[in-house]
């Protein structure tokens, strides 16, 4: 073989490597390319996606915030319902004190067990009155023992449910 045979085939392998070498750089400079193209579109998809969390947890906020405002607003109306049902059972008491012909324990019972209710009223001295019963018939403390007390009560009735709409007393004497 001759030198210059030798040196054409050195030219020839270094001229391959070359090739080899910037055909495996271009390579890998498109793998890099395509690489960073998926990551533009992977990161553009996580944009997209973390716009829809952050519009899904505002709207989540806003309605926990509607309904911490309805939650108050029911616990207002509960708390507006127990008044205006303590205040109910209270005009029943009044008118079953009033009534010679009720017995104000009979009437409280039966009206927290038709209405459920707990009986929680507030009024913890209600024992220390005597009912009106216990006025007009004894057996109470106090000094109505020895006196009876008579009334004239004028009642309005609903029609069709037969309830009391408006009631009051027109004449009212104690007898001994």
């Amino acid at each position: 073989m001759s030198t210059g045979l030798i040196i054409a085939i050195v030219l020839i392998a270094l001229v391959a490597l070359a090739v080899l070498f910037l055909l495996g750089r271009k390579g890998r400079e498109k793998r890099h390319e395509a690489r960073r193209h998926e990551a533009r579109e992977i990161r553009r998809e996580a944009e997209v996606s973390q716009a829809q969390a952050d519009r899904t947890r505002a709207e989540a906020d806003e309605r926990a915030a509607r309904a911490q405002k309805e939650e108050a607003a029911a616990r207002e109306h509960a708390q507006t319902a127990g008044g205006q049902a303590r205040e109910a059972r209270e005009r029943h008491l009044d008118a079953a004190r009033t009534d010679p012909d009720a017995d104000e324990d009979e009437v409280a019972e039966r009206y927290d067990r038709e209405h459920g209710f707990d009986g929680d009223n507030g009024d913890d001295d209600r024992d220390d009155r005597p009912g009106l019963k216990e006025r007009l018939f004894g057996g109470g403390d106090g000094d109505y023992d020895d006196e009876t007390i008579r009334e004239e009560v004028h009642r309005e009735r609903d029609r069709e449910t037969g309830q009391v709409r408006h009631e009051e007393v027109t004449n009212r004497r104690f007898e001994d």
